[in-house]
């Protein structure tokens, strides 16, 4: 009963927003949360306080991804008014007209890199507003987008999902460091192998299989073109095979769609576009330029600002009496503490999450470049915080349900529904582990929440089945990551950016096949892995 009670609330969201007139994400997720909620207070006894503290707690956390919605969102229109992104839509078409071109360049290369510095759900935020200004259908770019930003997800934001999603079993000296190196080099190895399919998949989505095949070769070209230094970073280092994969990928990619390598010949007469100058060109890209620029200089642990934004020193506190303590730090994190004394807490980093930087400190930087109007500063802020409302409404939903689901630690819900999968397998539990780090995505939109959620699970299941445990940890990082496909939060937030309402369940229902597919690929893939380790 208490694994079909933890089951039955996702099995039902997925039903209000797949089924014919589906439930909108703001109204959905609303109501499933208000169902986890009863469900934990009566059926697995939780304390009303401690439920009341994880929503306080939810409230307060949301303020992490809307403020990145928002900051994608105002960057996004910053490049719609001020001109830039027209003239990066000329200087695409000027380099390849082709759509599969265009398609492998933003989503797949350039989304590759942006994952390696930041995270967070801003390839998706950043890439997909580009393509759709060249002409692709919103609602398909969204899909095109979240299957896309899969394969480096395991190492994005500098590596956080491998290093961080899995440093309760460093601290706990049950892995170690060269186990983790380990388990970075499994996991670039299979979603290498998984990168000859799922592009093509994504590409799908909005190209018809004759084109596909007749530019096959620019597709590998820029597939391998990222992969190769991906696998090759990650045999020494867990931190940069994205952003490095990216970047050497995006550089080839460009400039093999630039010759015409691999890309159909084509007799039909292609539109002129009007030739891009070089000051115009790089007037319109000082925006991204800066966006990227920042992300990995905050980025790299090497250089002192990421430990300057991340500076927990107390500068200022607050007891708020029953409510909780509040803290403010040198790196401006500002934390609740001890809410209703349930020891419950919950924290947002203000200058380290991708949202006022670099989103909105790019967009002031902006301003004068481009000499925008104070009407048309004030209309693209005002217009950004409108589209965030909805968003909002769905981030709360989705943190009280992940959080109220996560009450109880080894007897949590979360917790229920991975020991129940690990035991109807057994010592069979390989092919199955990637999916369990795929159902830990879907609740927090986080493959770094998904490793330290179930990472426990995976290495005790691993432990006690004789499974190698850099293996399954390496399938529980691959499954987290491709369960960013299915993942509400980035569902919710890439249709925030490009202003799609009421899309989410058909999003879904698009993107479960890549990522059930995603699965078998990862299962394959460890077992022939397996011959090398």
């Amino acid at each position: 009963m208490a694994l079909f009670l933890s089951i039955l609330p996702i099995v039902l969201l997925i039903y209000l927003m797949v089924k014919r007139n589906a439930y909108p994400s703001y109204v959905a997720l609303p109501l499933i949360a208000g169902l986890v909620y009863i469900i934990q207070l009566t059926y697995f006894d939780g304390s009303f306080i401690v439920l009341n503290a994880n929503i306080v707690s939810a409230m307060f956390s949301v303020m992490t991804p809307i403020t990145v919605i928002f900051g994608a969102v105002l960057f996004n229109r910053m490049m719609e008014i001020s001109g830039a992104m027209d003239v990066l839509r000329r200087w695409l078409g000027n380099i390849n007209p082709n759509p599969v071109a265009q398609l492998m360049i933003i989503g797949w290369a350039f989304a590759f890199m942006i994952e390696g510095a930041s995270g967070f759900g801003t390839p998706a935020a950043i890439a997909a507003p580009i393509l759709v200004g060249l002409g692709f259908k919103p609602l398909q770019v969204a899909v095109l987008a979240l299957v896309m930003n899969s394969v480096p997800v395991s190492f994005g934001a500098v590596g956080t999902p491998t290093w961080f999603g899995f440093s309760s079993l460093i601290d706990k000296k049950l892995i170690s460091d060269g186990e983790l190196s380990q388990i970075g080099q499994i996991s670039a190895l299979i979603h290498f192998l998984a990168a000859f399919i799922i592009p093509l998949l994504a590409l799908r989505v909005i190209v018809p299989w004759q084109k596909i095949k007749k530019n096959l070769g620019f597709i590998y070209i820029s597939i391998l073109a990222c992969t190769i230094p991906y696998v090759a970073v990650a045999w020494f280092n867990y931190e940069f095979p994205a952003l490095v994969g990216g970047a050497i990928g995006l550089a080839i990619s460009v400039w093999v769609a630039n010759k015409g390598i691999g890309l159909e010949k084509t007799t039909e007469e292609q539109p002129e576009h009007e030739k891009v100058k070089a000051g115009e060109l790089t007037k319109a890209l000082f925006p991204t330029a800066s966006l990227i620029v920042i992300l990995v200089l905050t980025r790299i642990q090497q250089l002192p600002f990421k430990a300057m934004l991340n500076d927990p020193t107390e500068v200022f506190h607050l007891h708020l009496g029953y409510l909780g303590d509040y803290h403010i730090s040198k790196g401006l994190i500002f934390s609740l503490t001890n809410i209703f004394q349930t020891g419950e807490q919950a924290s947002y980093k203000l200058l380290y999450v991708p949202a006022l930087i670099p989103f909105v400190v790019t967009v002031l930087l902006s301003i004068p470049v481009f000499a925008l109007s104070k009407k048309s500063v004030g209309g693209i802020f005002s217009s950004s915080f409108k589209q965030v409302q909805k968003p909002f409404l769905a981030l709360v939903g989705a943190l009280i349900m992940v959080n109220v689901m996560l009450i109880g630690g080894e007897s949590s819900m979360v917790q229920t529904i991975g020991r129940g999968l690990a035991s109807a397998t057994g010592s069979f539990w390989t092919p199955f582990a990637s999916y369990l780090g795929a159902v830990g995505a879907f609740f927090s939109g986080s493959n770094t929440v998904s490793n330290l959620t179930f990472g426990a699970v995976q290495y005790s299941v691993a432990q006690a089945t004789g499974l190698s445990i850099p293996l399954i940890l390496a399938l529980q990082s691959i499954g987290g990551a491709m369960g960013n496909m299915v993942c509400i939060n980035n569902i919710v937030a890439v249709c925030s950016v490009l202003g799609i309402d009421k899309a989410e369940g058909t999003i879904i229902k698009k993107t479960a096949f890549p990522m059930f597919l995603y699965g078998i690929i990862a299962a394959v893939g460890a077992y022939l892995v397996m011959l090398l380790f």
